[in-house]
């Protein structure tokens, strides 16, 4: 089926408003009636050839004939399949949820428990993307009734005790409160038979009332002033109320039907109060499918509403605690950070070395592919590795000549001082690594490194990245007694180390799994220098290895001998910054 015009969004409301009346006449029994309107829905639709809303009303028909004649089930199957394959061309979810729910419910009348099952646990993860028609609730309870082993019913049936338990459980589980308070009003409305449930929050600068989660509403919100309508009323005086008839009550706010097409007859509403009672929002439920609102249903939606409260407060503690911990996260960055400033402003010889070190240890954890907790833990350790440099004496920090004997085991001293001084550093369980790698950075894979002369995998991982990092940074970096060490060498001590100095596999990932245009940008840190992106392009294609094993050819092509000359090129630029060239 071809589109041949455009749905109006009128003519769209007037069909979902069908759709709507045709699930809840359902839900009554009222199966013709039922029929009718979803009949009147496809027949809007198909003027328009709307696939996804055809295939709909297509899988609630065939749902339909079966309820009315399960003699039928030839052709409620075939309306099914013809829903089947319009969900399938339209490639919407809701549609596809409505399949997988009306087969789940013919296969369930059918005692064929086990393929119901699987229908109705895939409509619950369709609903969980999409679920405009607030069938998720409807879909839980019949995957309850499944496994509790209870038989097919009409009006859908939930045990409020058994509502009460998975509310519970749903608090212990999950963090996000749209979600936890969508499942806790989806359950409260099958629990209570009702059509709708709304949480509403007060707003106390605002003086308003609004929809935190609407049933039926999608995700259009209710927002109306604290001194108009029921919600407003038990707000401001913290009684429950229990309408049989709402339009002849006068606490009721008409103004909301008329802003969202929708008729309410009897509602059901309760405060909901914080740890220190004061009222924060009201749950609200309505329209009940037989008959009003108990007593019952009142004692049931005030052990729901207290659930809500803890949801609602758990929700605000775990956002203060979001916000204290981003607070104090950035304050241990900019701690840090000015940490390893101070050593640049010390030691001139090596300034940006932490930095680059850092930039050289995220390329490997990411050629590793490393998860983002252990990148933040190594990259930290990396800018703080040489952070001991602030107990060295002048004399030898910024010496130009070679060190003496004495000097350089006095140098060494800065990896223990690193050690003492970050683990004096209050941090969480995750950043108590930090000092572990960060002073083990000068260990060895053979165990003859400093300062606690570990071996092999007794080293952190993350330190024998910095090893390879720190070695690399240190013999690329131009200082004013020497140049460069060419890259050629540079690649030779790296393969040769490996296993005595560096981790091979390490080692391995560096030379073999980081293209070099990564690491000429690295170099570029250093003189602040443009990096052409038709070189870039042209680097991106090869790794240290490569350029290592073209240096060493007796004949490069032409495109190996480029990438040579732009490699040597970036890599041997002065410090001064050259604009464009």
């Amino acid at each position: 089926m071809k589109h041949t015009a455009t749905l109006p969004k009128t003519q769209d409301e007037k069909g979902s408003d069908l759709i709507k009346k045709s699930l809840l006449l359902l839900q009554q029994e009222k199966f013709e009636k039922a029929k009718d309107n979803i009949i009147k829905a496809e027949n809007i639709y198909k003027k328009y050839d709307a696939l996804k809303q055809i295939s709909i009303c297509l899988s609630i028909r065939g749902m339909i004939e079966y309820l009315i004649d399960k003699t039928n089930m030839e052709y409620a199957l075939s309306l099914l399949e013809d829903g089947h394959h319009m969900a399938e061309l339209s490639g919407e979810s809701t549609a596809k949820l409505f399949y997988e729910f009306c087969l789940g419910s013919i296969d369930f009348c059918e005692n064929n428990k086990d393929t119901a099952l699987l229908h109705y646990q895939n409509a619950r993860n369709y609903a969980m993307k999409s679920d405009g028609f607030a069938l998720l609730g409807y879909i839980t309870a019949r995957i309850n009734q499944l496994q509790s082993g209870s038989d097919f019913t009409l009006p859908i049936q939930s045990d409020p005790l058994v509502s009460l338990v998975k509310i519970g459980r749903s608090i212990n589980v999950l963090t996000d409160i749209n979600v936890l308070l969508k499942v806790i009003a989806e359950e409260t409305k099958i629990a209570m038979q009702a059509d709708r449930c709304t949480v509403f929050l007060y707003d106390k600068e605002r003086n308003e009332i609004w929809s935190k989660v609407a049933l039926g509403m999608e995700s259009q919100e209710i927002r109306f002033p604290a001194d108009k309508g029921l919600a407003g009323y038990v707000v401001k005086t913290g009684e429950t109320v229990n309408i049989q008839d709402a339009y002849t009550d006068s606490r009721f706010n008409p103004d909301v039907d008329k802003q969202t097409g929708y008729k309410t007859k009897n509602v059901l509403c309760m405060p909901i109060k914080n740890n220190n009672q004061e009222i924060i929002g009201a749950f609200q439920v309505l329209n009940k499918t037989h008959g009003t609102f108990t007593k019952s249903d009142e004692d049931l939606l005030v052990a729901i509403g207290g659930s809500a409260s803890i949801t609602l407060e758990n929700a605000q503690l775990f956002k203060q605690q979001q916000e204290l911990y981003k607070e104090q996260k950035l304050l241990f960055e900019s701690f840090i950070n000015t940490l390893a400033a101070s050593i640049d402003a010390r030691d001139k010889i090596t300034a940006g070395h932490s930095d680059r070190v850092r930039l050289y240890a995220m390329l490997i954890v990411d050629a590793l592919g490393l998860d983002e907790k252990q990148k933040e833990i190594i990259e930290k350790a990396a800018i703080l590795h040489d952070i001991g440099k602030i107990g060295i004496r002048d004399s030898v920090l910024q010496k130009e000549g070679k060190l003496t004997d004495e000097e350089y085991r006095h140098i060494q001293e800065h990896v223990q001082i690193t050690h003492n001084i970050l683990e004096k550093i209050y941090k969480t369980e995750d950043f108590k690594q930090i000092d572990e790698i960060a002073c083990s950075h000068h260990e060895k894979y053979d165990g003859t490194g400093y300062f606690r002369h570990l071996k092999g995998e007794e080293i952190p991982y993350g330190g024998r990245i910095l090893a390879v990092s720190d070695v690399f940074d240190a013999i690329t970096s131009r200082r004013h007694y020497r140049d460069k060490m060419p890259i050629a060498n540079v690649v030779n001590i790296l393969i040769n180390d490996s296993g005595t100095h560096f981790d091979k596999s390490i080692v391995d990932v560096f030379l073999n799994n980081i293209s070099v245009d990564k690491i000429v940008k690295v170099f570029l840190t250093e003189n602040h220098s443009r990096f052409k992106s038709e070189d870039q392009k042209i680097l991106s294609k090869y790794n240290l290895i490569d350029i290592y094993n073209f240096i060493n050819k007796e004949k490069l092509t032409r495109k190996e001998q480029t990438a040579v000359d732009l490699f040597n090129f970036y890599y041997s630029r002065h410090t001064e910054n050259n604009g464009d060239s």
